[in-house]
């Protein structure tokens, strides 16, 4: 049997066939636009994810046995608000996970309702990303708009529901709305009332491989496949990624080294760090997973190659670099604030320890070190649970670089293991549409025989002793230079 992964990003839609034994047979990509309106908001149009989807669906499986399409899956942007009204049409733009104008809401639901109250309710504190937020600012600033909402969706599950017709949602991207109780799986009856949602407004929960229907017989018809085609809940992109690269059942970590970059530990148990500095989510194999995400990783370097020493030869850059855990020079890797593990959008990009002899190497070096650096600062989170993490998987365009590769392995003194086939959300998509279907007995049993490590990258004792070093200094100086960030920030 065919599956398709469906990953909708912020920028295009990626689709992959798999077949029943995890080879991949297609992949597609289809762009849509992305709307600024004001400065700090981020917005998109439902009706074009679902225009392109369609589109990329016909283009991926033009050559295939269409009649073998036995289940579409979803790995998505998450935190999006979409709202539906009674003839379940678009009430206005999705507001996206990268929009930033819900700091008044945040700031309310934080400091006025408590982050106290918000952790005993969902497991988490609020970002301006998430979900609930943006329905408050709906409420405040758009009443009218508010008053029609019949259903408040995900981006994915938009999707999903035109597909299917089913109003759903799964487990892992509803833990990024703030309205959903994640060690209990269910929507939060508090959280809803600080919101004034009701809970029927909300979509119904399932875990990410089970089916919530099948395809519309319009849509069947429209694309050529069986009617009996299984539309199956999918995940998140951070969990969908994390199927993708086997980082299921407990202890397994990965690292993302994309755009933004995350570390995502998968556990059986459910757990919540003091501070919230990690979200604790719901994972898609069924349990529960701790991620930290900070918002500029490869930017970073992309920035710096970029912008500032006007380079696209990342490869001829990083060739100088020899001297590992001996640069004098740090950088706060902050261009756009930051998520974890500080919840800060006033921290900035910072450079400090340069001198009369600091080179264009060392400045690169401290550019990749520094998202390194406060990749751990994550991970000691997480330690500071009780979780002993021995290796990772690694993935994201950062990952191309065995430079990085090996800072990562030594700065967090874990193994790196590199997988054959990255292709992130799409393919966990795919691989719970397999699920759903019976191929595999379970989303572990589904990782353990598609997801192949191809090499590992292994610390190395002297290095890693080296750069605990510069860790310890590299932590002193976020606290100290926070105090300025507030007041250039003004």
């Amino acid at each position: 049997m065919l599956y398709i992964g469906v990953d909708l990003g912020t920028s295009a839609v990626k689709l992959l066939l798999m077949d029943g034994e995890g080879k991949i047979r297609n992949i597609v990509s289809k762009e849509y636009p992305l709307y600024f309106p004001h400065p700090g908001w981020s917005e998109q149009k439902p009706e074009d994810w679902y225009e392109q989807v369609m589109a990329g669906i016909k283009e991926l499986i033009k050559d295939a046995d269409k009649s073998q399409v036995a289940g579409i899956s979803f790995g998505g942007q998450m935190h999006g608000l979409v709202i539906l009204d009674k003839d379940d049409n678009v009430i206005r733009p999705a507001i996206l996970w990268n929009d930033g104008r819900t700091t008044e809401e945040c700031d309310y639901l934080n400091n006025v309702i408590g982050k106290d109250k918000l952790s005993q309710y969902t497991a988490n504190i609020s970002f301006t990303g998430f979900t609930a937020p943006k329905v408050l600012w709906v409420k405040n600033k758009e009443p009218e708009n508010f008053a029609k909402i019949e259903k408040i969706m995900l981006p994915k599950d938009y999707i999903a529901y035109k597909l299917s017709g089913v109003h759903c949602t799964d487990v892992s991207d509803a833990s990024g709305m703030l309205l959903f109780d994640v060690k209990n799986r269910c929507w939060s009856k508090e959280m809803c009332e600080i919101c004034g949602v009701k809970e029927e407004q909300l979509a119904k929960i399932y875990e990410s491989y089970e089916t919530v229907g099948t395809v519309l017989p319009e849509i069947a018809k429209e694309l050529g496949i069986p009617e009996s085609c299984k539309v199956v809940a999918g995940a998140g992109d951070n969990a969908a990624a994390a199927v993708g690269t086997g980082t299921v059942g407990d202890g397994m970590c990965n690292i993302s080294l994309g755009t933004s970059g995350t570390i995502f530990i998968s556990s059986e148990k459910f757990g919540v760090d003091k501070n919230n500095a990690l979200h604790a989510f719901a994972h898609a194999d069924g349990h529960y997973h701790l991620m930290g995400c900070m918002l500029s990783a490869a930017s970073c370097n992309k920035w710096w190659m970029d912008e500032i020493i006007r380079t696209k030869d990342y490869p001829a850059e990083q060739k100088g670099i020899t001297k590992l855990g001996e640069n004098h020079v740090f950088f706060l890797p902050y261009l756009m604030g930051e998520r974890s593990p500080h919840n800060n959008p006033n921290a900035r990009g910072t450079f400090i320890g340069m001198t009369m002899d600091t080179t264009r190497e060392d400045m690169t070096q401290a550019v990749l070190e520094g998202v390194a650096f406060a990749l751990r600062d994550s991970l000691e989170v997480a330690r500071s649970l009780g979780i002993d993490i021995k290796r990772t998987k690694i993935c994201g365009g950062g990952a191309k670089s065995p430079l990085w590769k090996k800072m990562i392995a030594n700065i967090m003194n874990l193994k790196v293991d590199v997988i054959e086939s990255e292709e992130g959300p799409a393919l966990g998509g795919a691989m719970l549409a397999a699920v759903a279907n019976g191929e595999f007995a379970s989303v572990e049993d589904a990782a353990a025989k598609i997801v192949k490590v191809v090499d590992t990258v292994e610390p190395d004792p002297a290095l890693v002793a080296k750069y605990e070093e510069k860790y310890q200094q590299f932590k002193e100086i976020y606290p100290a230079c926070k105090p300025l960030f507030d007041i250039i920030t003004k």
